[in-house]
């Protein structure tokens, strides 16, 4: 790597006290656990909120989704902030304002005082999670930072699934408040750590700050993700939809002409020229999109054709969780025993060979044992190519740039999470209504209209299907696993792509 301006004052900050490496992970890891956990914690709560604040379901999905907007589009911002800024002042005001707006949420009277305090936990999530990998990138040693790295992938990875499991249960023995708790409690203990642990490090620079990139930036993923949650829901067709597609589409495009103009710009994108950035920013956002499709996908499985609870629907999420996490960690030293594009790519190629064994295994009859062996090498391959991924994109920025790169890396995730929820889930969609279409002959027009609708709607429709109820259940439990198959083999063929780009387009092996 070209040293940089600033890149010596940024090599006094590295770390040789192993025992204090310890800390700093541990700090930045329950920082990110805390962020992590809060992208998925509502979801098990939405039929109490939508009873506690008389909201309708679009709020409640409000609740859920301004979090993820709000966190997306500030982390390319606030990680070059940090930055210039200082890494761990940012970090600490960002937990402050996490952990306020948490507290905020979980005494809220209203619609209103809980939307402010998702959109600034959002906000304050976005100044939190770029900087923990970058204090990470930054402090530790060249040959300890892939294994940190590691452990910062193990739980971006599979925090959300553990998050999700803790709220289920808190939900079901307690109260919805008290899903806010974990966060702060999260909060507090990284903060006494970080104060005493994390050195201070930040890039020297005697350029401005990029404030028009940084607008541009927000506009340009405000734009994308808002269309990628609505355009499943209301259609693609909506005028809002439209508007933000096209305005985020054009808001990139700006960023990219402002971007490449600019002596100190907020992202060089010239440097997505090299096959290390751009390999690990395309795996992580199929791999990501995969995941999050996958989850759509499962907890209907779960729910509506097995008839698990929420909670024990989320506690067979585990194992692919904890194998994920546990490939994350191992993933630094298969990178030095065969590299790291051979790596990404023995990931990628469990992870379509796990969505091979769900499409061609799901079965009604074998319920959740027909999903389990995909699964679990889906977890394996997640987690051995997310973690080179990650340290192929931080690697292509210096040192004191390491702000940006997470960020970079956070965005990708995101953006990929947002895209597989909506390609899958239309595909899932999609194959549910061509296969019931034939399984309907018989039913009242407005039965089968419900029915089409998916397959919780058709289930709890059944019960005015009078002797012709269980049929109606069982065709529609066939259609979902059909759509579900559809959706994996398109899932699969995706990953195939992507196996062949880490091939031949992936960052040389070490």
């Amino acid at each position: 790597m070209t040293t940089q301006p600033g890149a010596a004052a940024e090599e006094e900050s590295v770390i040789d006290d192993p025992r204090r490496r310890r800390a700093i992970l541990i700090a930045v890891c329950i920082a990110l656990m805390a962020v992590i956990a809060s992208v998925t914690g509502l979801n098990v709560a939405q039929p109490e909120l939508a009873v506690e604040f008389d909201a309708s379901q679009s709020t409640v999905l409000w609740f859920i989704n301004l979090y993820t907007i709000s966190l997306a589009a500030f982390l390319l911002p606030f990680g070059a902030l940090g930055d210039r800024l200082g890494r761990k002042p940012v970090l600490l005001v960002g937990l402050a304002l996490f952990g306020a707006a948490n507290v905020a949420a979980g005494v809220a009277g209203s619609s209103e005082v809980m939307l402010v305090a998702r959109l600034a936990a959002g906000i304050g999530a976005a100044m939190i999670m770029p900087v923990t990998l970058a204090v990470i990138t930054s402090t530790f040693p060249p040959e300890e930072r892939s294994k940190g790295i590691g452990a910062w992938t193990a739980v971006a990875g599979g925090g959300g699934i553990l998050g999700m499991y803790l709220s289920a249960l808190l939900v079901d023995v307690a109260s919805w408040r008290w899903l806010f708790v974990l966060p702060v409690a999260l909060v507090l203990v990284a903060v006494v750590v970080i104060v005493r642990a994390v050195p201070d490090s930040r890039e020297h620079t005697e350029h401005r700050f990029d404030v028009v990139g940084s607008i541009l930036s927000v506009l340009a993923v405000v734009g994308l993700i808002y269309a990628l949650h609505e355009g499943p829901v209301h259609g693609w067709s909506e005028p809002t939809t439209v508007l933000g597609l096209v305005g985020g589409i054009l808001a990139a495009l700006a960023f990219v002409g402002w971007e490449r103009r600019q002596p100190a710009p907020l992202l060089d994108v010239r440097l997505f020229g090299r096959r290390g950035l751009s390999s690990g920013s395309i795996t992580l956002l199929v791999v990501f999109g995969v995941q999050a499709g996958i989850f759509v996908v499962l907890f209907p499985f779960l729910q509506a054709v097995l008839g698990w609870s929420a909670l024990r629907a989320t506690l067979a999420m585990m194992p692919m969780a904890l194998l994920m996490m546990l490939a994350s960690g191992l993933a630094p030293r298969a990178s030095t025993r065969i590299g790291a594009r051979s790596t990404m790519a023995a990931g990628v190629l469990l992870g379509g060979v796990g969505l091979i064994l769900m499409a061609t295994l799901v079965s009604r009859e074998d319920g959740y044992l027909s999903v389990l062996p995909g699964m679990l090498a889906m977890g394996l391959g997640m987690g051995l190519s997310m973690t080179p991924s990650t340290e192929a994109i931080t690697g292509s920025l210096p040192r004191e740039r390491q702000g940006v790169a997470s960020a970079l890396n956070d965005v990708t995730r995101e953006l990929g999470t947002a895209l597989g929820v909506a390609v899958l889930g239309a595909l899932l969609s999609a194959g549910y209504r061509n296969a019931i279409d034939g399984r309907l002959s018989g039913l009242p027009d407005d039965l089968a209209d419900t029915a089409r609708e998916g397959v919780a709607n058709a289930i709890a429709a059944a019960d005015g299907a009078g002797s012709r109820s269980d049929l109606l259940v069982r065709a529609a439990q066939d259609s979902f696993v059909e759509g579900w198959q559809h959706a994996m083999w398109v899932g699969a063929a995706v990953m195939g792509v992507l196996l062949v780009h880490v091939l031949t387009r992936g960052p040389e092996q070490s």
